[in-house]
């Protein structure tokens, strides 16, 4: 939905990331299900814009135009609008053990860009003629996992800029692939988000690549880089990093790097580790994600890959800061014993009330099915709705 009647605060919705579904079926019902429920609380009598996450099971299906055409006719028939899609989970995403496997196939694997190359096409055939899309993905690769793959990685998201400019050409549709950092991935602070695109992806070797498989003058290659190059800002990632809220958007825009979407999120903070953090915490030690902690001390930050490793060397922690990936409900500034970053959250909202960061805001709890079940006390589709209204009554409030 429009935050205002101009769009200055620009465009709200959620991921559908939250609701189980591999499928084109299982999505078509989750859809089917939840939007209505979500639009009649925000956004009753106007359009709301809905943030897709499509497997690449799910994206071949849509290559089908009466599959595509269900999906067209579940949008438009109940007032909906797709800007964005997140395509950084390939595979399952509930249900089983995802972990790293979220980061599999990378950006030095083909597939993963026929899979956004896919993704693409959908997004342009779903955007409205007046916006510009977002393709939020992985940042690279699992950090573990680089050595040795940075060049095919940069291969293949020049790759990929060359089929946006493609389907630019022929649609009109602008569509931007927002890099998403996180902790434990190869672009997992801003300062090295930053370092990647000045010295790869947008550096002289990836404009004359992007010239070559376009036919574009050197000029409108570099500036092909910039338009369909960005980074989706996942706030959870940036506060777990410790990043400075204001510091790390000025960073951002100094280098000249698009921020195509703002994924808001929170994450677990515990501001002082115990003898005790460790017994109150195991409930959120579950089999599915990946749950990367970093801790801060006074000299400096230890970055543990899941909870259980922190939870190792939690005698060293002790009277450290830890901040624990885990996606909470953003309305929440508190969970029983432990605090949110939802205070970070709250700073990069009044940043971009005062000088809007971009057009697109998307609220992403995609660990809703695993938080503790004392804490998910109601539906999946009012806890959505509340997180929307949170961010509405920050923003215009």
């Amino acid at each position: 939905m429009r935050l205002d009647g101009e769009a200055r605060l620009g465009h709200l919705t959620y991921c559908t990331n939250i609701h189980a579904g591999e499928s084109w079926a299982e999505v078509r019902e989750a859809l089917r299900r939840h939007l209505p429920e979500v639009k009649a609380t925000l956004a009753p009598a106007q359009p709301m814009g809905v943030g897709l996450r499509l497997s690449a099971a799910a994206a071949r299906s849509l290559e089908d135009p009466a599959a595509f055409a269900e999906l067209r006719g579940l949008l438009d028939g109940g007032g909906f609008y797709v800007f964005t899609i997140n395509g950084f989970p390939y595979g399952a995403f509930h249900g089983e053990r995802v972990k790293e496997g979220a980061y599999r196939p990378d950006w030095s694997d083909a597939a993963r860009l026929r899979y956004t190359n896919a993704l693409a096409e959908l997004l342009a055939a779903l955007l409205p003629d007046d916006m510009a899309g977002s393709i939020s993905t992985v940042p690279g690769t699992f950090k573990p996992w680089a050595a040795g793959r940075e060049q095919r990685i940069v291969d293949n998201i020049v790759g990929h800029v060359a089929h946006l400019v493609d389907v630019e050409q022929r649609t009109g549709k602008t569509i931007v692939l927002a890099l998403e950092p996180e902790p434990c991935c190869l672009l997992e602070t801003i300062a090295e988000t930053v370092a990647f695109f000045e010295n790869s992806l947008l550096a002289r070797p990836a404009v004359e690549r992007l010239a070559a498989l376009t036919g574009l003058t050197t000029a409108a290659a570099q500036d092909a880089l910039h338009r369909h190059l960005g980074v989706c800002y996942d706030v959870c990632h940036a506060a777990v990093e410790f990043e400075e809220p204001g510091a790390s958007i000025a960073a951002l825009r100094s280098a000249g790097i698009q921020i195509a979407k703002l994924q808001l999120s929170a994450a677990l903070k515990i501001p002082r580790v115990e003898p005790a953090t460790v017994e109150q915490l195991r409930p959120f030690d579950e089999p599915v994600y990946l749950h990367q902690v970093v801790a801060r001390r006074p000299d400096g930050l230890t970055r543990y890959l899941d909870l259980n490793d922190a939870f190792a060397d939690a005698q060293r922690a002790q009277g450290a800061e830890w901040r624990i990936h885990f996606h909470v409900p953003i309305f929440l500034g508190a969970l029983e014993r432990f605090s949110t970053t939802q205070d970070f959250l709250s700073e990069i909202l009044t940043l971009h009330r005062n000088d809007p960061v971009c057009d697109q805001l998307e609220v992403e709890t995609y660990t809703w099915d695993v938080l503790p079940e004392q804490h998910r006390n109601v539906g999946v589709g009012a806890a959505i709705a509340r997180e929307l209204s949170w961010v509405r009554d920050q923003l215009l409030t």
